[in-house]
């Protein structure tokens, strides 16, 4: 499928306050299940905007690794949490079908405005779920689009996560009005409570 180019760009776009205002990050979290002392993956982490509010959240018992295959934006959110005194976050220098995530250690993903550059999107989601512990949930937003424009039919990504061993166990549309965007979630399919 096509996919989009990575965005390099100035990060500055990332921090935009209406993006609280139309994202809703607290709702986000609170679907995902994320909580005090949760481990949480936020993939394709940018500048950090979901990786500060996500260990914020999780406070000093619990971990948000920020992944990225740009170093740059790694040491940016390296930079910013020392400055807001973040000491829970921890940044990896993932590869483009592997977030080289620990076996099992995490307790909820987010692909925030992501998915539609994954060019190896069902590797990439296996990696993910052999990352994630029983009953972790995996949250993709993202915009529907032909692939490389920035944006994804939200049908191809259930397609491909279900190949990845992933089956949807819920879907909104609250994160923009324009209805463009959706925010899926995941469990692993061979999860029984």
């Amino acid at each position: 499928r096509p996919t989009s180019k990575p965005y390099t760009g100035e990060l500055s776009i990332f921090e935009d306050p209406k993006r609280d205002e139309n994202l809703q990050p607290n709702r986000i979290m609170n679907i995902l299940g994320i909580k005090e002392g949760s481990t949480v993956a936020d993939i394709g982490a940018g500048s950090g905007w979901f990786t500060v509010r996500a260990a914020r959240r999780v406070g000093n018992g619990g971990i948000v690794y920020a992944v990225d295959i740009n170093r740059d934006y790694l040491d940016y959110i390296e930079t910013r949490s020392k400055r807001e005194g973040l000491a829970n976050i921890r940044v990896i220098l993932g590869k483009e079908d592997d977030p080289l995530l620990p076996a099992k250690s995490v307790d909820a993903v987010l692909l925030l405005k992501t998915y539609h550059e994954v060019a190896q999107p069902i590797r990439l989601l296996k990696r993910t779920r052999e990352a994630m512990r029983t009953g972790a949930l995996l949250g993709i937003i993202d915009r529907n689009g032909k692939g490389d424009d920035h944006g994804l039919d939200k049908e191809v990504v259930v397609k491909e996560a279900a190949r990845a061993g992933f089956v949807l166990v819920n879907q909104y549309d609250f994160v923009k009005p324009d209805n463009l965007d959706y925010f899926l979630v995941f469990r692993a399919s061979d999860y029984s409570p």
